[in-house]
């Protein structure tokens, strides 16, 4: 845990060292391909020996093997204490046991500790995790939104062309009407005129008849009249002995 920690410390280090002797804009057409920007690792690298990485014995392993690199520790530690490079006073000594000391406090109290430590990591990730999904989701709703608003506005020109129609078929529907009403209109007039001119022609055929049936009434004289009777009489005496 504190390996994660001094690694989150040195990356914002390195990122404000960068940051300040940048005189440049970081170039947009990097190949993250095959150039992927670095990841900073969760767990602590392997180590062997409490602090020699394994990296080193793995690169050794081909020119010296197995053992080369403890003989290399162990041949470098003696050269150092013959030469007295690293002197064994009491200090030396004491170093050992506060390493001890502290080993066993690390072996007893770390892996709780750490543990801890990763559950708060955890949930401050989770919280950040989850304000970053919740504006992921605000965005899409608004992405969703938008969509939704030009929809309708694409739609407008349907509803308009759609009104427009509809206001073609009331004015066609009140042309027709208003023809309807005018042929019904004119209809009626020249039933009138028609009706008109019957009567009219009835009344003058009436009169005529009146005229004529009263002047043949008026031309025919008492004399004519009983002759007619006579006529007739006998007309009806030659049939009756027929």
């Amino acid at each position: 845990m504190l390996s994660r920690v001094a690694i989150n410390r040195g990356v914002q280090a390195q990122k404000v060292m960068v940051r300040g002797l940048s005189v440049s804009a970081p170039n947009m057409e990097r190949d993250l391909v095959n150039f992927p920007p670095r990841q900073r690792p969760i767990d602590k690298a392997p180590v062997r020996c409490l602090i020699f990485p394994e990296e080193w014995f793995t690169a050794l392993y081909p020119k010296t093997g197995v053992t080369g690199p403890y003989m290399f520790l162990a041949g470098m530690g003696t050269f150092l204490a013959s030469k007295e490079y690293f002197v064994m006073e009491h200090d030396f000594y004491v170093g050992l046991g506060l390493a001890m000391c502290l080993g066993t406090v690390i072996k007893q109290v770390g892996p709780s500790w750490t543990e801890e430590i990763n559950k708060e990591l955890d949930q401050e990730e989770a919280e950040l995790r989850s304000i970053r999904q919740s504006e992921i989701d605000h965005v899409k709703e608004s992405i969703e939104e938008e969509l939704r608003v030009q929809a309708d506005g694409a739609a407008y020109t349907d509803i308009i062309a759609a009104k427009k129609e509809a206001v073609g078929l009331q004015l066609e529907a009140a042309y027709r009407a208003r023809l309807v009403e005018a042929h019904q209109q004119v209809k009626k007039r020249l039933d009138y005129q028609l009706e008109t001119a019957n009567v009219l022609r009835r009344m003058e055929q009436k009169h005529m008849v009146d005229w004529i049936i009263s002047n043949v009434k008026k031309s025919i004289t008492p004399a004519q009249e009983d002759a007619a009777l006579k006529k007739c009489i006998a007309d009806l005496k030659k049939l009756a002995a027929a």
